[in-house]
């Protein structure tokens, strides 16, 4: 582009000012200008090479490439053909902007070397990014594993219990049904221990559902009488009265006294003294 807008250049000074002038000395103008583009061009590349730069050539090169757009536009505006000329005008501007960028990218560029080490990193930029890509892939696809595990498990469990409550509410409809029933309601309190004289505890059916856990009795137990203490308390109680007492009356005293034994040990106390 610098060549042809020299030679633009050169030919629209001769063709204009040579009606004017001799060629000649058209020629003389045409060159100057020109002449005076390259050099300030040739020590601003020289500058740069050296890594430095000067304002005033620089300032001087944009006033020759201005000078020499200036004629362009000149002659176009004369001649009768001014579209066609005026479209190649900006040459010589262009051509000096074009240097402009050329010398940006020559501070911008790099050694073999540097390329080399810049792809490099980007390389292994590339491949860490890839290998975290495809860790995060796989721990989420073990977490969905895990997840899926411990979802179908506590299903699992849910169904249990539920078949659990389900047979335990029936179990305690049916002790229900036994409790409130007349001959079965008779059958279980008898067999419990009754804990006032004269008064047979009420059965009662089991806890269903949460509960508070029972504080301890804050008196100890009575130590358990033995066998021989037993038989002799068992004898005195039934002969406290003439004639003997029954069995149920001798319990029910030995029971007001504060004495405590169970109702099989008691029975075979009694039997054994009224053998």
């Amino acid at each position: 582009m610098t060549a042809v807008s020299m030679v633009l250049t050169l030919a629209v000074v001769v063709m204009w000012l040579g009606t004017a002038m001799p060629w000649m000395v058209a020629l003389v103008v045409g060159l100057g200008i020109d002449g005076g583009w390259l050099a300030t061009l040739a020590y601003e590349r020289r500058l740069a090479a050296q890594g430095d730069h000067s304002t005033p050539v620089t300032v001087v090169g944009w006033a020759f490439g201005a000078v020499a757009t200036g004629v362009l536009v000149a002659h176009a505006l004369t001649n009768s053909s001014s579209a066609a000329w005026l479209a190649v005008s900006w040459l010589p501007l262009a051509a000096k902007a074009l240097w402009l960028v050329h010398g940006l990218w020559e501070r911008t560029a790099l050694t073999p070397r540097a390329l080399e080490s810049i792809r490099g990193i980007q390389q292994e930029a590339r491949d860490e990014a890839a290998v975290a890509r495809a860790r995060l892939r796989a721990e989420a696809a073990t977490e969905e594993t895990r997840l899926t595990a411990v979802t179908g498990a506590g299903a699992r469990v849910a169904r249990v219990q539920a078949a659990t409550a389900v047979t335990l509410s029936k179990a305690w409809s049916t002790l229900e049904t036994a409790r409130a029933g007349e001959e079965t309601g008779k059958a279980l309190t008898s067999v419990t221990t009754p804990v006032t004289v004269g008064v047979t505890p009420r059965w009662e059916l089991p806890v269903w559902g949460p509960f508070e856990p029972v504080q301890a009795p804050a008196l100890d137990a009575a130590p358990a009488l033995t066998d021989d203490e037993l038989d002799a308390l068992v004898d005195e109680i039934r002969h406290s009265e003439v004639p003997a007492l029954s069995y149920n009356k001798m319990s029910a005293r030995f029971r007001a006294a504060g004495h405590s034994a169970s109702e099989v040990r008691l029975r075979a106390a009694w039997k054994r003294v009224a053998a």
